[in-house]
């Protein structure tokens, strides 16, 4: 299945599928109760998700929103609860997945634990080149989104930037 930018997978709250995701990037987002919508998670190509019910079903912890356009397999829960018990490698497999998925968020946790706020977006810009290309981070999560990844405020993302883009110069035309 494809689902374009901008578009949502899934919904907090709700229970369903599980999705392997072939191509794109999305993110996950979990609104609180006052209406402030937080960014918890990027997903890239190859992942499974909901991570959180790989195993065992639970509904869906937060909202997933298309960044990209995506391509999405379905799997339907009923059959892969149904098929891990009939084949036990699975799990390994899912280990695999897990593992991966924390390394790289140990990735973000480093770059979290950055001192200077402009340390702290140089590290997550060059992690989102090896998924994003060479889109500009601004062109797939909003200032805001960046600065809830990075434990820093909008106004410092935006000075941040504002300040690379001076130093980088006009483009040659």
């Amino acid at each position: 299945m494809i689902i374009h930018k901008g578009e949502t997978l899934f919904r907090q709250g709700e229970s369903g599928p599980l999705y392997h995701l072939k191509s794109g990037i999305l993110k996950i987002v979990r609104v609180h109760e006052d209406g402030n919508s937080i960014l918890l998670n990027i997903i890239v190509p190859d992942e499974m998700i909901p991570h959180h019910s790989l195993i065992s079903p639970n509904p869906y912890h937060g909202t997933a929103v298309a960044l990209s356009s995506c391509e999405v397999d379905v799997l339907p829960a009923a059959d892969w609860y149904r098929e891990l018990e009939r084949n036990p490698e699975q799990f390994r497999h899912i280990a695999v997945q897990l593992q991966n998925k924390l390394r790289m968020m140990q990735q973000r946790i480093d770059q979290l634990t950055e001192a200077a706020p402009a340390e702290k977006l140089s590290k997550l810009q060059r992690w989102f080149q090896l998924y994003i290309g060479s889109d500009a981070i601004t062109d797939v999560l909003t200032q805001d989104e960046i600065g809830q990844f990075l434990g820093i405020r909008r106004e410092t993302v935006n000075r941040l930037l504002r300040a690379h883009k001076t130093s980088a110069g006009p483009k040659n035309s």
